[in-house]
């Protein structure tokens, strides 16, 4: 399987640590220290779910090798979809005129968009797709309250898209060289650890420190058993992508897997923690980066909890 292009669309508006000071009384230096986090990208009423989708999918439309309307595999991973009737998914289905697709929304927290890539894997290795979009957005400015001083400060808005074949099209294209997902439910605080109830609170984070400690483990465990499972070891890695919650997670998993600065691809000190999004998120944003023969890695862990790693060679 083999990803063809990418596209995404990340809010204009930042905000900025100082904000927060006087809604939930968290300085500047303090949400830094504790989080990588200076500015979360923020959806405008305007910007709405199915919009970033929408401009993230035109985003990548030039650099697709074959007509858009040949897609027969669509997979919205979100958890903070908009509609779970009518789907962001169909929204782009009807709007592409992608009349021979399967449609429909995944959501397993923030390893949404890991899922999808293994689901997608399994359509095409069943003859059942050929070609498929993975669309990834998180509107987490709808669901988030601001005045929760655990985690009201993390969250950002995007969405991104990518497109992939059974075949290859084009030199340049990355191959998924493995894709895996596990859930974790039965694990450390499982699904009291982070949850959304859109009607009553919102996106809660109640227990940060096993959220922390959970995900630096799997973070680095999979990536390990993802690399030497296929012949490879962290050396061999030129790029790592993590999932982008909190910096600190980021900085321990480096250190346990001794992985040097110049490997590690972020953007959470600017964009927040954007969700499903932000793993592939970062991947786009440094497509035209990678050359021949980089070998990436992609790992994510998400609430409920799930986690998923994805190894990609150019």
């Amino acid at each position: 399987m083999f990803l063809n292009t990418t596209g995404y669309y990340i809010p204009q508006t930042r905000v900025p640590n100082a904000y927060f000071l006087e809604v939930n009384g968290l300085t500047d230096e303090w949400i830094f220290q504790r989080t990588g986090i200076k500015t979360r990208s923020k959806a405008t009423e305007e910007e709405t779910m199915d919009r970033m989708s929408i401009e993230a999918v035109r985003q990548a439309i030039p650099q697709l090798p074959y007509s858009i309307k040949e897609v027969d595999l669509i997979i919205f991973a979100s958890y903070t979809p908009t509609d779970t009737v009518a789907t962001t998914a169909h929204i782009i289905q009807r709007e592409f005129e992608m009349d021979h697709a399967k449609a429909f929304l995944l959501s397993s927290a923030c390893s949404s968009a890991i899922n999808s890539i293994e689901i997608i894997q399994a359509f095409m290795a069943t003859g059942k797709a050929s070609k498929a979009l993975l669309l990834s957005a998180d509107r987490n400015s709808t669901y988030t309250n601001e005045s929760d001083p655990k985690a009201g400060h993390l969250w950002g808005d995007a969405a991104v898209a990518l497109f992939f074949s059974k075949e290859r099209y084009r030199q340049q294209e990355a191959q998924i060289i493995d894709v895996d997902t596990q859930g974790l439910g039965h694990v450390g605080k499982g699904p009291g650890g982070v949850y959304l109830r859109p009607k009553t609170e919102g996106i809660r984070m109640p227990d940060g420190r096993d959220v922390f400690m959970q995900a630096c483990t799997y973070i680095a465990k999979n990536t390990e058993d993802m690399l030497a499972k296929n012949g490879y070891t962290i050396a061999d890695l030129s790029y790592f992508i993590s999932h982008q919650a909190n910096m600190r997670i980021v900085a321990n998993v480096m250190k346990a897997l001794n992985l040097p600065e110049e490997k590690v691809l972020c953007n959470i000190e600017t964009l927040g923690n954007t969700g499903s999004v932000s793993s592939p998120l970062v991947l786009a944003q440094h497509i035209n980066d990678f050359r021949p023969g980089d070998l990436v890695c992609l790992t994510v862990f998400g609430g409920g909890y799930s986690s998923g790693v994805c190894l990609l060679k150019f």
